[in-house]
């Protein structure tokens, strides 16, 4: 494969006004060297790590104490901005019912807080084979009566079994590129763009874990979350790729690219396929949009390359989960020739 040096791309001319330009996949005429691997933290100007070790450089060559404030000091992130997993906005669990819901869950190994089973229940394989896995796996589990079971289901129809899930625990952003640096490989994270369907991220996040990805990005409103729908459709994917939230998709985006990933987002019209990526190795970021819309602009003009993957045209479109699989896939297979 060509070197960095005979990669060409779109860049963003300084003091552009209109900011960033869509780049062309590197053929452009603006040349764009390979940016290397991923940073470390403490590396990365913007990173609380890195402003954490100047206050402290500070510190020992005027011989006071930083200020923390009201931040904790120490090896700790402050709070909002953590090292590991926060909860989403909504503490509610969702209650997955049905017989054959159930079991596909349970299946999937989704994160279980409660099995209810229904008073007087009959019996089926589906319902045997549910008090197996709960059993089995020291689940709490409780016999209501049927009343309870209406109210906790909010009168679902539940066939006499629902199981309670917790709530996910999303990433930091932050945490996807600390997954890459340790791991002592060049990023490659999928974010999504406007993707409300949860089997789709589901599916997005099998992908992810077939093909090597360090996280997934998705933004706080107007996106699919990790609910009990993704959990089943990723089949316990979801446990290995950490997911990120981000509360604005641009501008962790930006904060990306100045951490040296090259931002790449898929759409029918790009300027190449993905297959011919000239940045396949290095720190990349694959921005998925929905499938009616597409990337929103201000996205679309965050992005160094539009890429598009090959279709017949009497196919309109790929759904997310499908057009990111392909991606991963191209993406992966360039770096295990280089």
């Amino acid at each position: 494969m060509a070197g960095n040096s005979q990669r060409r791309g779109a860049v963003r001319k300084p003091g552009s006004k209109k900011g960033a330009k869509t780049g062309s996949g590197g053929w452009g005429r603006q040349a764009l060297e390979g940016r290397g691997p991923t940073p470390k933290a403490e590396e990365r100007p913007y990173h609380v790590a890195a402003k954490r070790k100047a206050g402290a450089e500070r510190a020992g060559a005027t011989g006071t104490a930083p200020r923390s404030n009201g931040r904790p000091s120490g090896g700790s992130r402050p709070t909002g901005r953590g090292k590991g997993p926060k909860k989403s906005g909504s503490a509610t669990h969702e209650m997955v019912s049905g017989r054959n819901a159930v079991l596909e869950a349970l299946r999937a190994r989704i994160p279980v807080t409660t099995v209810y089973i229904g008073t007087r229940l009959e019996a089926d394989d589906r319902t045997r084979e549910i008090l197996q896995i709960a059993s089995g796996r020291g689940y709490n589990l409780l016999e209501v009566t049927k009343p309870e079971l209406d109210r906790l289901t909010d009168d679902s129809v539940h066939q006499g079994v629902a199981i309670q899930v917790p709530p996910y625990e999303y990433r930091d952003p932050e945490d996807l590129l600390d997954a890459a640096a340790e791991a002592d490989q060049p990023a490659l994270i999928v974010a999504l763009d406007g993707v409300t369907d949860p089997r789709n991220l589901g599916a997005v996040l099998r992908s992810a874990g077939a093909f090597g990805a360090h996280g997934v990005l998705v933004p706080e409103r107007r996106s699919a979350g990790v609910t009990a729908s993704a959990w089943k459709v990723s089949a316990g994917a979801a446990a290995r790729v950490p997911v990120a939230r981000a509360t604005n998709l641009t501008r962790t985006l930006l904060e990306y690219k100045s951490a040296g990933c090259f931002i790449v987002g898929l759409d029918g019209g790009g300027e190449v396929s993905v297959g011919d990526l000239a940045f396949s190795v290095d720190p990349i970021v694959l921005v998925v949009g929905s499938e009616g819309k597409g990337l929103s602009r201000l996205v679309r003009e965050t992005c160094d390359a539009i890429a598009s993957i090959p279709i017949a045209s009497a196919v309109e479109s790929l759904n997310a989960g499908v057009a990111a699989g392909i991606a991963l896939y191209e993406v992966a297979k360039v770096r295990a020739e280089a």
